[in-house]
């Protein structure tokens, strides 16, 4: 039976060189996006696994807190290990409204051992801008646990870095601009001539009017249809729901350290001639032991003994032909026994010898 290269041996074995797919799963509108927002704040009700005294901030932060609730202190007074000083992040997603609320992730910036059973306290996130747009605020999950003693400690996940679910509230609009003049602009995630091209004219078919123009490999200018500029929402959703053409570009993808080698529907080769061996030199030793007369003065003599064998596997050599698929390779590659970790040399040498049709990229 023929050895299948298994599960770390994976290929994408499309029915056509082109397919279709719809255009919201491979491309986006221009301005529609995430915004990221960031704070600083305390974290307090730790069990002892806070910041130590020499983080002057953190020593500083509470100070400056306890000021605000009338509370006024000296910073070499302070002996707690109970506060965590921590940067807070979120993204928000986009149309995301006045009380909205979203997730933060909370880090720990000082020597904080655990951010477990801590409260977050009410921290202003800012955009790129300087303004606030959310306030976070409620109690953390870690999502992990950690303990020891004296000789040994267990940790599971990081303890350092937390979540508060739905903690901050959207405070202030995000903004987003997405159509300027009667006009929007579809982004492809992966850039491709082709594929570009083919997506504007799907759209000038499906609308029945030249209103797409690929600009470059990434962009393609919509301009909105006068019967749809007073109900926009449907012309994108019209938009993200249609089918378009797909081109997948030649490649093959190796990781090395994992052994997985992907490789793309369009992979071909050159007539090349293959054949893998191994050669296994097998080494064993035995000591040999000489013992002397019983009551002589003799020593016991002990000699190793060595075996040498060599084996060399006898495989055959394939020929494939010009303009093999990657079924034909396959195939091939299965006829001579190959593994995972000979298809990467195999597959380097190809390229090395100027036969494999393909961009060839070692993760």
């Amino acid at each position: 039976m023929k050895r299948i290269i298994g599960a770390l041996f994976l290929f994408s074995f499309l029915t056509s060189p082109l397919f279709a797919a719809r255009l919201k799963d491979v491309s986006h509108i221009y301005g529609v996006r995430n915004y990221q927002l960031i704070g600083y704040s305390l974290v307090v009700g730790l069990a002892g696994t806070g910041d130590g005294q020499q983080i002057i901030f953190t020593l500083q932060s509470i100070a400056n807190m306890l000021e605000r609730f009338g509370v006024k202190i000296d910073t070499r007074q302070l002996r707690t290990r109970n506060v965590a000083a921590v940067m807070v992040t979120a993204n928000v997603p986009p149309f995301a409204k006045v009380g909205s609320h979203i997730d933060v992730l909370v880090s720990s910036m000082g020597d904080a051992k655990s951010l477990e059973g801590g409260t977050l306290l009410m921290t202003p996130l800012r955009g790129p801008d300087g303004k606030v747009y959310a306030i976070a605020q409620g109690p953390i999950s870690v999502g992990g646990f950690g303990g020891g003693g004296a000789g040994a400690r267990v940790r599971k996940n990081f303890l350092t870095v937390g979540r508060v679910v739905d903690g901050a509230t959207v405070e202030r609009p995000i903004p987003i601009r997405f159509v300027k003049d009667n006009q929007l602009s579809v982004v492809l995630n992966h850039p491709d001539f082709t594929t570009a091209s083919d997506v504007a004219k799907a759209i000038n078919n499906t609308f029945n009017a030249y209103i797409a123009k690929a600009i470059d490999a990434t962009t393609i200018n919509v301009n909105i249809p006068l019967q749809y500029q007073q109900s926009l929402i449907d012309f994108i959703a019209r938009l993200e729901n249609l089918e378009v053409q797909v081109d997948t570009p030649a490649k093959v993808v190796v990781n090395e350290r994992t052994g997985t080698v992907v490789i793309g529907e369009n992979v071909h080769i050159s007539t090349v001639a293959v054949a893998q061996g191994g050669l296994s030199i097998i080494i064993k030793e035995a000591p040999q032991v000489s013992q002397p007369l019983p009551f002589s003065t003799g020593e016991t003599i002990v000699t190793p003994k060595t075996q040498v064998q060599i084996q060399e596997e006898k495989t055959p050599l394939y020929l494939v032909p010009r303009g093999a698929t990657i079924k034909d390779l396959v195939k091939a590659l299965n006829a001579i026994g190959a593994t995972p970790r000979d298809l990467i040399a195999i597959l380097q040498a190809i390229k090395a010898a100027g036969a494999l049709e393909a961009e060839l990229e070692v993760i």
